[in-house]
């Protein structure tokens, strides 16, 4: 038969609070080295190109830009194939 032992007296747990942090001036983070990069303004032109949404083409091309009324043509038979 199984008997309940009730002589053990349980102690409530305390809510220990945790360690402060000590901080020292070693432990701070290190500032990465900074690289700069320059870009060329034609590079700068090409991203803008191919950044560049389908309404700025259209209206580009509208304005008689011979770039964008070109790029417009290829879509078209893209997408007629």
């Amino acid at each position: 038969m199984i008997t309940p032992v009730s002589s053990a007296a349980q102690r409530p747990v305390e809510a220990q609070p945790a360690p402060a942090r000590q901080t020292s001036a070693s432990a701070k983070p290190q500032a990465a080295p900074a690289d700069t990069v320059q870009i060329s303004n034609g590079a700068k032109a090409i991203l803008q190109e191919a950044l560049e949404t389908q309404a700025q083409t259209t209206k580009e091309a509208a304005a008689g830009d011979i770039q964008a009324k070109r790029l417009l043509a290829r879509e078209a038979e893209a997408h007629s194939k």
